[in-house]
């Protein structure tokens, strides 16, 4: 069975700078069957985090990274 490629696309609260962009992105990339992670920053706002996986990801994991990286949350646009 083949894998196939999602990408799933979250707006996320929290990040400030740089330094917050690569936490999440570390953290995610570290959740399995995660093959890629862009981040959009809107410094102090909303910004739109996009990862890419072989896998279905579950918003319970993609909530734990982001608490394990630092104060930020999935956010409603």
């Amino acid at each position: 069975m083949e894998n196939t490629m999602t990408t799933h696309s979250y707006a996320v609260s929290g990040m400030t700078c740089g330094h917050c962009a690569g936490a999440v992105t570390s953290e995610l990339k570290s959740l399995a069957g995660v093959t890629d992670v862009q981040i959009e920053l809107v410094a102090g706002g909303i910004s739109t985090v996009t990862v890419v996986s072989v896998t279905t990801l579950d918003d319970t994991h993609v909530t734990g990274a982001l608490e394990e990286a630092g104060d930020y949350q999935l956010a409603q646009r």
